[in-house]
Order: C-alpha cells, then sequence, then structure tokens
C-alpha cells in the first residue's frame, strides 16, 4: 500500500536540551524519556528522572510555547507498590473525555512490565498494576529477557468499530484492545508480534513503540517508532523512524520508514548514562507545529519540531 507519511521533516531545536537534572534529589542525576499532551494552551510533560540510585520517579512540566518549560517540585508518580520498586519508568498518556491514560513501565529490578494510571489533572493518579502479566514481548527474538517483559503502551483515544486499541512492546511490538480502557486483552500472544526488527537496517536489534498515533486523511494511524541495533550492551544506537497501520486492521503494518528522521549527532545526544540515544515518547500538535520530545543518553530531554503540513 502506498502511503504518505505526514510528519517531519522534524529539527532538533536550537535550544536543546530544553530539561536537565537538577538539585540534589529525586531528578539530581538524569532526566529523560518524556510522555506529552496538550492541556488548554499549553504543552504538558510527564518525564522520568531519577537521582544516583536509579529508581525513576514521574515528574510534570509545563510550558506555553512547547519548549521552555517550568517543573512542578514533587514528582506526581512514584514506586509504590512491589511490581515498581525499582523504578516508574517511560510514561506515554492520551486523553479519553475527562480522564488522562497514563502507560508506564513498572520495574521490579528483574522484570519490567507495562503498567496503566488513570487522573482527572495529571497530579493525582489511580494505578491499574500491570497490564499483561506473563507477557514477553522479547520472546521470538534470539536475544532479550527470558522471563515476562512488557513495555512501551500507547493508545488512540478513539475507539474503532467498537474498540479501544494499544501498541506496545520492546524487542517486537504487539497491538492489544479494550472496551473500557482499563482492561486490555493483547490480539495475539507473545510468539505473533505484529512488527519486528529488520536485520541489517537502522531498526535492525530491537523496536520499540514511540508515541501515540495520528490519524491521516487516508485512513491511516501513523506512529513514531524506536529502533536499535547493537553490537553488545554497551554498543547501541537508539533512532527513531515511523510505521502506519490501517484503520481497517490495526494489527498489521502496511507501510515503515527505511531510514529514521532522528538519530543522534549532538553531544548530548552521544555521551550519557547511555549513550548514542534518541529516543521518542511524546508528541504534540500545539499552534501549528508538530513536536517530539525526546531522551537524550538517558540523561537530557529534547524536542524537534515541525510544520504542521
Amino acid at each position: 500500500m502506498n502511503a504518505t507519511f505526514p510528519l517531519g521533516p522534524f529539527e532538533p531545536s536550537p535550544a536543546n536540551p530544553i530539561l536537565r537534572p537538577r538539585g540534589t534529589g529525586w531528578e539530581s542525576a538524569n532526566l529523560y524519556n518524556p510522555a506529552a499532551i496538550v492541556v488548554g494552551d499549553r504543552v504538558a510533560l510527564l518525564y522520568r528522572a531519577h537521582a544516583a540510585d536509579r529508581v525513576s520517579r514521574i515528574g510534570l512540566a509545563w510550558s506555553s510555547d512547547g519548549i521552555r518549560f517550568a517543573r512542578e517540585d514533587d514528582p506526581v508518580l512514584v514506586p509504590e507498590h512491589d511490581y515498581e520498586r525499582a523504578g516508574c519508568e517511560d510514561p506515554r498518556i492520551t486523553q479519553v473525555a475527562d480522564t488522562f491514560y497514563l502507560t508506564y513501565t513498572g520495574f521490579d529490578g528483574a522484570s519490567a512490565q507495562l503498567c496503566l494510571a488513570t487522573s482527572a489533572d495529571l497530579r493525582t493518579w489511580t494505578k491499574h498494576g500491570p497490564l499483561f502479566p506473563g507477557f514477553n514481548t522479547w520472546k521470538t527474538l534470539p536475544y532479550g529477557p527470558n522471563g515476562p517483559w512488557s513495555k512501551a503502551g500507547v493508545i488512540y483515544p478513539e475507539p474503532i468499530e467498537g474498540r479501544y486499541w494499544m501498541w506496545f512492546g520492546e524487542g517486537t511490538i504487539h497491538a492489544a484492545t479494550s472496551t473500557d480502557l482499563l482492561h486490555w486483552t493483547p490480539v495475539a500472544d507473545d510468539d505473533h508480534p505484529m512488527h519486528t526488527p529488520t536485520p541489517g537496517r537502522w531498526d535492525g536489534t530491537l523496536v520499540e513503540i514511540g508515541a501515540p498515533p495520528i490519524r491521516t486523511a487516508e485512513g491511516l494511524l501513523v506512529f513514531l517508532i524506536n529502533g536499535a541495533t547493537a553490537s553488545s550492551p554497551a554498543q547501541v544506537g537508539y533512532r527513531c523512524g515511523q510505521i502506519a497501520v490501517s484503520l481497517a486492521d490495526p494489527a498489521a503494518v502496511v507501510a515503515a520508514t527505511e531510514e529514521p528522521w532522528l538519530a543522534p549527532t549532538t553531544f548530548e545526544d552521544t555521551h550519557g548514562l547511555v549513550a548514542n540515544v534518541t529516543f521518542v515518547e511524546g508528541l504534540v500538535r500545539f499552534r501549528e507545529q508538530w513536536f517530539a520530545y525526546y531522551g537524550q543518553s538517558d540523561t537530557t530531554l529534547a524536542v524537534a519540531v515541525s510544520p504542521v503540513s
């Protein structure tokens, strides 16, 4: 199927990094991987940050221009339960009616599980626990975790033929559906992903869903997607491209970019806790521009901007 990718070209902002670690507390060492959403006339970022202990919490920041953000002092999501005792990580966010739905990774120190929380104000959250216990999105690959592992869930805010859809996964990508936005059922088991790495390409080692999709006039849902190559655990390179699915079959990829639109280039992109990482998790349309928010080497936070075509 011929598909037009309407997003881009993106240009990293000259203001990058737009957020850095600060202080001596919970966001003092690393700050990265943000979810983004427009609320009224402002952009809200929910970002991952931690001190030297690497136990992540989720913070909240606000901007009137999409570039300059004012942070709230305290995190809005913190580890409380055993399944997230080592961190609340990597949020994505969608709003349906008056409720915000936040997916995040609950990490217990050994296993990562995709979790869900809901809120009416972005500050007070109700946690609904892990969504896919026992599911392993790495199962079909010859490397990666052997036990339960799931991350990176993005939700489309409108039902498709009576069901809501989520796309999730690190390593490979899967789809799930729901009728109430709280209880989700994978479309297929973990032996049958809908999208996998492409050997020899920029996403040859792993793929991971990026930000919630946008709908095109062609009846497609277009996603920003992260991909990586790795010759060893210490030699990785994360880049960002795009994929598309059809509203007629949301569990099948119909088009993918052969080259990434974002790759590590700057000092912050190539130096940090995990070097050579540009990792997108937030995308908003704001003031007739697209703002794509990403983490730089798991250490700082940046944005790339594109006019709305």
